[in-house]
């Protein structure tokens, strides 16, 4: 029986993204789809650019901003709430990713009690998701521990819907040169690409074989391109790396911020990684996401304060000297992985969609 399913989380690639994949599951089966977002997030170019519909409302976010938009946005969101009643009406089940642009259609939902099912990819949930934790359907999460935060026996471990090129990358014999990718995301890292351009002349002077390729992101490629050049080290600078499962096919070893998809794909890949956390994301969750990596045995965690040059030369270094270290990581780091993501949430769903039409 076809159903009808209102994706709601927008705002960053870390919400939108996942939530198309289930999105393009679920279309697949037959169901109608349609999102709920803002014109300011991301969603309202890569969701019209997948063949969904996207309703907008306006919401501003409530975690760390500044006291005058915080007021502004607890003034409008009974309005939107409110607005969104209708937005759920007829629809079987809201799957949400969290983030401030699911907070009315969720609450909609809730009230009008509409079944809600969330993913949760991070160790420690989000504002929203914490909020509305025990009244969902199903929790889907990413980390063990997550499961505290949601009612006894409505989790499920499925992950995060990743690339299925990353499974595909098979475990890769180290050669004499240590092949390091460093990542700040499509945008770039200030602290990553510091790192990275003070650890060249010690890399050089320490001796160690390594190729580097490195995402800086646009603002910065120029610069570190020419002192690369001076370095005399193997490898590249490129603003964006269009094919990142191949790049990470080609790393013995990876350095990137630990977002919720970062992760992800790294545990898909199989990737060892040393881990530098955004100090300033929501609720500090990734540095909760680097410590559950770093507690597994699959990543080191260095963070944002300590990340330099010379830091990440030494744990380089220390990494690439121990026998088998980066092996062991990289198994470690795979056990994390779940394939599938986007199917088994799709099917959730459906159960729930179904649960509730025969309820009713």
């Amino acid at each position: 029986m076809s159903e009808c399913f209102l994706m709601a989380g927008g705002g960053t690639g870390g919400h939108v993204i996942p939530a198309l994949a289930v999105a393009r599951e679920l279309r697949l089966r037959g169901h109608g789809v349609f999102f709920v977002g803002t014109e300011r997030g991301l969603e309202a170019k890569l969701v019209p650019a997948e063949g969904f519909e996207l309703k907008k409302i306006d919401i501003g976010g409530l975690n760390r901003v500044g006291l005058r938009r915080k007021l502004s946005t607890l003034t409008r969101l009974p309005f939107t709430t409110l607005g969104c009643f209708k937005l759920v009406r007829g629809v079987s089940a809201v799957f949400s990713m969290g983030g401030y642009v699911a907070g009315p259609p969720v609450m909609a939902a809730l009230l009008r009690r509409v079944p809600v099912v969330v993913m949760e990819p991070n160790a420690v949930p989000g504002f929203t998701n914490r909020a509305i934790g025990r009244f969902v359907r199903r929790a889907l999460v990413s980390f063990p521990q997550t499961a505290a935060y949601f009612p006894k026996g409505r989790t499920e471990i499925t992950g995060l819907p990743v690339r299925e090129e990353f499974f595909r990358i098979v475990p890769k014999a180290r050669g004499g040169t240590l092949n390091l990718l460093i990542t700040g995301g499509s945008q770039g890292s200030r602290t990553l690409n510091r790192a990275g351009r003070e650890s060249w002349p010690l890399l050089r002077q320490a001796g160690l074989p390594v190729r580097i390729v490195h995402q800086s992101g646009a603002g910065e490629v120029e610069q570190l391109r020419e002192e690369f050049s001076r370095s005399g080290l193997e490898g590249e600078v490129a603003p964006f790396i269009a094919d990142m499962p191949a790049a990470f096919a080609a790393a013995d070893l990876v350095v990137c911020r630990s977002g919720a998809g970062a992760v992800s794909e790294l545990a898909a890949a199989g990737k060892p990684s040393i881990l530098a956390p955004f100090p300033f994301a929501a609720d500090d969750h990734q540095t909760r996401n680097a410590e559950a990596m770093e507690r597994a045995g699959a990543a080191r965690l260095v963070p944002d304060d300590q990340m330099n040059g010379g830091k990440l030369v030494a744990v380089v270094a220390e990494l690439a000297g121990s026998a088998g270290a980066l092996e062991r990581m990289g198994e470690a780091a795979r056990r994390f992985a779940k394939p599938g993501a986007a199917r088994r949430a799709a099917e959730i769903l459906e159960e729930v969609a179904g649960a509730a039409r025969d309820f009713n």
